[in-house]
């Protein structure tokens, strides 16, 4: 796969929003319904959301962009834990949130996330962040093993709401100091 890890521009805002709705669902239990999947996209990964996350100067969208095609994207936020619970297991301050991580399907087991997320960590550590951290869905043990293998470990819970239900995410940090 040719492609760059870039930093997304405003004029990516419709193709994140595109690339969202097929990865997304792919990182909720499989019993979610897909009423309250459609509802998170269009509350939180619609194209007026990422032309919000892209103006914020705390967020920094990264994409995997293949000639034009977004095949991948993550998000972080270099702000504190607003959720009490994630801010009291956090053991490296300043930390910030990779709060999405997502490869489109077509380029799983190609290495493209493993790049996104070396990019991602260096993006974090080059902004000043001593941690990084993340929430998983619980019942997600691919993209678990994955983080685990980036070298994330398991500091707590917490509660995520998906539309009309409650799921409960694994808490996972990487300490960016032991990063090399």
């Amino acid at each position: 796969m040719t492609h760059v890890i870039r930093q997304a521009t405003a004029d990516d805002a419709g193709g994140l929003a595109a690339l969202a709705a097929v990865t997304f669902p792919l990182a909720c239990p499989p019993e979610s319904r897909p009423e309250d999947i459609a509802a998170h996209l269009a509350n939180t990964l619609s194209e007026a959301h990422f032309r919000t996350y892209l103006a914020d100067p705390d967020v920094t969208v990264l994409v995997i962009d293949a000639d034009g095609d977004l095949r991948g994207y993550s998000l972080l936020v270099a702000r504190p834990a607003s959720d009490p619970d994630v801010a009291a297991v956090l053991g490296e301050l300043p930390c910030t949130e990779l709060s999405k991580c997502y490869v489109h399907p077509d380029h799983h087991g190609l290495g493209a996330a493993a790049e996104l997320m070396r990019a991602s960590i260096g993006a974090a550590a080059g902004a000043g962040a001593r941690g990084l951290w993340l929430g998983v869905n619980s019942q997600n043990a691919r993209a678990i093993r994955f983080y685990e293998k980036s070298g994330f470990r398991k500091v707590g819970t917490k509660s995520f709401r998906l539309g009309s239900t409650v799921e409960h995410d694994f808490v996972m940090e990487l300490p960016l100091a032991r990063v090399p």
